[in-house]
């Protein structure tokens, strides 16, 4: 339990870092009071919790953090420039605290070392309070007394005197509360004195060394306030808890006896932070304790075992459907219509829980943007439009790097510095935007600068240099444009720590390729660059349109269908060579799969006609006939097939037959790229 409890923690923090650092950003566009509060509270679980799940050195360095914005929340220090550097610092320590995973001597040299040092000491001159040095020869909370790393205030208040009655809850234990960790907290407060109360602890026979069975009172002197100290027990859920301010006189019997007297009856939940404690009585029940949690975290892997399960769902009712049509029983049909529409129920339910916004990536590269414009001079702000759009989480996660090589590409190959582009009358700010739309069964990610655009000749030259091209070539810029994407490829005169090694553009298509996703550039000379990103939605499961051809079965993906119509078999090759066919009042380019796939021409009549959307035009792909529609599990190709062109991956029919996917788009591009020219709108 105290393990999953730890992990539960690491979760959490990470997540509240990640958070962090996009309020640290929007605070330095917008200084707002709502904004100040969440990095405070955030600042403040995370230090809270570190001290109670084993991560005291991160508690410690937090506490410093803390306290600049408890006084930038009073009011006594104004949010700059250089709080917001500090901070983000400071939150990146933080986050290399977590990754040793707990005190040890790495945490320990960690906390000592001069990075830490530095923040510290940035932080205590903005906030003008005095640190002294942790102690090396004590660990854990003890390591951090009053006017040591802690930070004292130069001219202490006048203390005041605080009596808690403390005892856990009985489970408090097994989930992983530490009560000494917490008593050393109060310590950090000020002078503290205790006394236990032992009377609920049974005879050793009876006892269970994980129940929460022993009780505190405790009187602590601090120049702080009472939500310093109702902060300590913030995460004491469901604990017995009393803290009342008292003076010099009151006595302290009482308040033991009564700790006593109650030994034997229920705890009673704490009163949280912010509600007043009556003296005498104990804390109020929490009313949340029973309310319903409006989210749960789960693990990634527990969402693909899921989503693994549902596409074996899926076959095997693709099966139940197939023995159907074979008995035809009328019972058996009725049964089956209710599976399928439950399959497909669970199947959008499941699949929803794996869709996320994409303003979760975008989120992390305005830090990248601010970093990156400071590092090389430049003055340049990121926009982004678009973040609302869902896509599959495993798409998520390996877009990420990607999206970093081509910003960080944006910034220093094409975007001028100030003084040359008000040379140009250009801005001197320059801009990157960040946008995503959906567009069929794709999603569309762009990044886009207002800088030099690429320059064409230069790509050519270089080309020529590594023997990518000769010298004759004739390629269009277009074609040209792609030439960034090979291995080692970069025009850049001088390597900086930027880019120039000609490494990040070719992970780039790496990534994009093993997703089934494709890589358009637009750069016009002196307007800058557009490079779209084309990403499947899912890699799980899709709603297909199985075809025929010959003796095979494929699958297209029906989000890339338009219509399906009849084959007019008096339809031939134009003298162009381009294939058409006349749709109402449009002609629409078409192309043979048999041919394609080297398949022998089937001498059926009646053939069809699938009509897609690529790119925006429209272009038909020639079948013998359609089969109907259904779920599609996608599996991946094996290594030997998966850079075949067109091919998206397999899957299994009801039958157990094996089905091609049809990757549309590649299949088309790749397809007029043999030809030389893409399909085109007709007039």
């Amino acid at each position: 339990m105290i393990e999953q409890a730890t992990e539960a923690f690491v979760l959490e923090a990470r997540e509240l870092l990640t958070e962090l650092e996009a309020l640290f950003l929007e605070l330095e566009d917008e200084v707002s009071a709502s904004r100040i509060d969440e990095i405070f509270r955030a600042l403040h679980t995370v230090k809270g919790s570190g001290s109670m799940f084993g991560y005291t050195a991160l508690s410690r360095f937090t506490h410093h953090f803390e306290n600049a914005y408890d006084l930038v929340r009073s009011g006594q220090l104004e949010v700059e420039r250089g709080l917001i550097d500090i901070s983000l610092s400071a939150r990146d320590l933080m986050v290399s605290f977590l990754d040793l995973g707990g005190d040890g001597p790495e945490a320990e040299a960690l906390l000592a070392s001069e990075d830490v040092t530095r923040i510290v000491n940035q932080l205590s001159g903005l906030t003008g309070q005095s640190c002294g040095e942790a102690r090396p020869d004590q660990g854990g909370a003890h390591a951090v007394e009053p006017g040591d790393a802690t930070c004292s205030p130069a001219e202490p208040h006048g203390l005041r005197k605080f009596r808690i009655k403390f005892r856990p809850a009985l489970d408090a234990l097994r989930n992983g509360m530490r009560p000494d960790l917490l008593l050393k907290e109060l310590e950090d407060l000020g002078k503290t004195s205790f006394e236990l109360e032992i009377s609920a602890v049974p005879r050793l026979t009876e006892l269970d060394p994980t129940d929460g069975l022993i009780g505190w009172v405790l009187e602590v002197e601090t120049p702080e306030g009472r939500e310093a100290i109702e902060d300590v027990f913030i995460f004491a859920d469901d604990a017995d808890l009393t803290i009342e301010e008292v003076s010099e006189e009151t006595p302290q019997s009482d308040d033991v006896a009564n700790l006593q007297a109650e030994a034997d009856q229920p705890a009673t939940p704490v009163s949280r932070p912010g509600a007043e404690a009556i003296p005498g009585t104990v804390g109020t029940p929490k009313q949340t304790s029973t309310a319903k949690s409006e989210s749960i975290r789960v693990t990634s892997s527990r969402l693909d075992d899921m989503m693994d399960a549902l596409g074996e769902l899926v076959i095997a009712q693709a099966r139940l459907e197939a023995v159907c049509e074979e008995v035809g029983n009328s019972t058996l049909e009725t049964v089956v219509e209710d599976m399928q529409r439950l399959v497909m129920g669970l199947r959008d339910a499941t699949l929803s829980i794996r869709m996320l916004p994409v303003e979760s990536v975008f989120g992390k590269f305005r830090r990248v943007v601010r970093d990156l414009s400071a590092d090389l001079g430049k003055d340049v702000r990121l926009l982004t439009e678009g973040g609302e759009t869902e896509i599959d989480k495993n798409v998520i996660d390996r877009i990420s790097e990607p999206l970093v090589h081509m910003i960080r590409n944006s910034i220093d190959h094409g975007l001028e510095t100030a003084q040359e582009r008000a040379d140009l009358g250009k801005f001197a700010q320059g801009t990157v935007w960040l946008s995503a739309c959906q567009e069929g069964g794709e999603i569309l990610v762009s990044i886009e600068d207002n800088g030099k655009g690429l320059d064409a000749e230069a790509i050519r030259r270089r080309a020529i240099e590594r023997d990518l091209i000769s010298a004759e070539a004739d390629l269009n810029e277009q074609d040209l444009h792609q030439l960034i994407f090979e291995p080692g490829f970069s025009t850049a005169e001088v390597v900086s720590s930027v880019s120039g090694r000609g490494v990040g553009m070719d992970a780039v298509k790496t990534t994009i390729d093993a997703l089934g996703g494709s890589i358009n550039v637009l750069s016009r000379a002196g307007q800058g660059t557009r490079i779209t990103l084309r990403l499947p939605v899912t890699m799980a499961i899709i709603d297909g349109l199985r075809v025929r051809l010959g003796e095979s079965v494929y699958v297209i993906p029906l989000s890339a269908v338009e219509e399906c119509v009849e084959m007019d078999e008096a339809e031939n090759a134009r003298d162009s060579g381009r294939s058409l066919i006349q749709i109402r009042d449009e002609t629409v380019p078409y192309l043979e799969l048999d041919k394609l796939f080297g398949q022998e021409a089937c001498p059926e009549e009646g053939r069809r006609v699938v009509v897609v959307r690529v790119d925006g035009m429209r272009a038909g792909l020639i079948v013998d006939d359609i089969l109907g529609q259904g779920q599609t599990v996608i599996k991946g190709l094996s290594i030997y097939h998966r850079d075949i062109p067109g091919l998206g991956g397999a899957t299994i029919l009801g039958d157990g037959r094996v089905a091609l996917i049809i990757d549309v788009a590649t299949l088309i591009r790749w397809a007029e790229t043999r030809r030389g020219q893409g399909p085109r709108k007709a007039a």
